[in-house]
Parts: structure tokens; C-alpha cells; sequence
């Protein structure tokens, strides 16, 4: 294994890419059985499947413009810089998993699956409906839902105690050993 590659990386690399299958598949699943502006009950007043495309922002922001195309590359332009600095960081604190890395991976997958809907059709697929007493919240897709389950990661990872620096450096020095050991038998081998 490449020394310079966090042993945990490729892991977190998977979760985003199990994020953008799954935010693909839907979103496949939904154009292919559910015509624009139709829906299906699933818990009646409650959660619906429907099929919206949305060309705006999160909520539909901007999607009115009398610049559809310069949003459209706009936000795919911010939403690849975004994902270039979670990934940056994600690279960097990559080494083992906490709560704030399992995050990265969630929002870094949300914004790549988004961004490449951006790119490929112009729009995203929005198809979950929920309604919560009278309030209905804007539809979302998978995608938007591992950002958003990631942004909370990173809240509430913000919120508990650090935890002792002696923990965090006695994993350090297993993660050393652990690399000697790979190291010592590669070259008996």
C-alpha cells in the first residue's frame, strides 16, 4: 500500500461512491416509473414518491432565472470546488474514521451524485415528499439527504467532548506498528 495514502481512505471513498450509486439508481428508478409531476403514496399525508427536476439550488433557488445557463454552470462550478475541499480534507483526516470523516464521505458523494446530474442533464431529480402536519418540505433525493445526514455528523460531532489527546495518540502508534508489521513481512516475503 502507498505510504502517502491514509490507511482509511479508500474506505471513505467507497461510502461516497455507494452514495452516488444509490442517489443514481433512484433517481433512475423514479424517471423511468413516475412521469413528471406524478407521485406514489407511500404513507398518505405523510411521504410521497414524485418526480420534480429541479434546475436551481437547494430549495429551487434560482431555478426561475432569466439566466438558467449561467446558474447551471454555476453551481456545478461551486459544487466541484466544495467537493475538491472535502476531499482535501477528507485526504487529510483520512487515516481513521470518526465521525467527522464519515461525513466528508457522505457529503462529498451527495455532491458529486448532484453534480453530475448538473453536468449530464442540465437539472437534478427530485422525488421524496414529506408532510408534517400542515408544513410540506421541499422534495430532495438521496443525494441531498447524505449531505444534509453529513452536515449533522458534522454538528454533532462539534458538539461532544474532544476526546483525550493520550487516546488519540495511542491510536497513532497502533497505526504505526500495524504499518512496520505490513512492512516487516513484505520484505521476509
Amino acid at each position: 500500500m502507498n505510504p502517502n495514502v491514509p490507511r482509511r481512505l479508500p474506505w471513505l471513498l467507497l461510502i461516497s461512491a455507494l452514495v452516488m450509486l444509490a442517489d443514481h439508481l433512484t433517481k433512475t428508478w423514479i424517471a423511468s416509473h413516475i412521469h413528471v409531476g406524478g407521485a406514489i403514496p407511500i404513507i398518505p399525508g405523510v411521504l410521497r414518491l414524485t418526480h420534480w427536476t429541479n434546475e436551481g439550488a437547494a430549495f429551487s433557488l434560482f431555478a426561475d432565472t432569466a439566466s438558467p445557463h449561467l446558474v447551471r454552470w454555476g453551481l456545478v462550478g461551486f459544487s466541484l470546488l466544495a467537493a475538491l475541499i472535502v476531499f482535501i480534507v477528507m485526504f487529510r483526516l483520512g487515516h481513521r474514521f470518526t465521525f467527522t470523516t464519515v461525513a466528508l464521505a457522505l457529503i462529498f458523494g451527495g455532491a458529486l451524485g448532484n453534480v453530475h446530474d448538473r453536468i449530464a442533464y442540465g437539472s437534478v431529480v427530485d422525488f421524496i415528499e414529506v408532510h408534517i402536519f400542515r408544513y410540506h418540505w421541499p422534495d430532495f433525493n438521496v443525494a441531498d439527504s447524505s449531505i444534509v445526514v453529513g452536515a449533522c455528523l458534522l454538528l454533532l460531532d462539534s458538539l461532544l467532548p474532544n476526546r483525550d489527546a493520550d487516546d488519540e495518540d495511542e491510536e497513532d502508534a497502533d497505526d504505526v506498528e500495524e504499518d512496520e508489521d505490513e512492512d516487516g513481512a513484505e520484505k521476509q516475503q
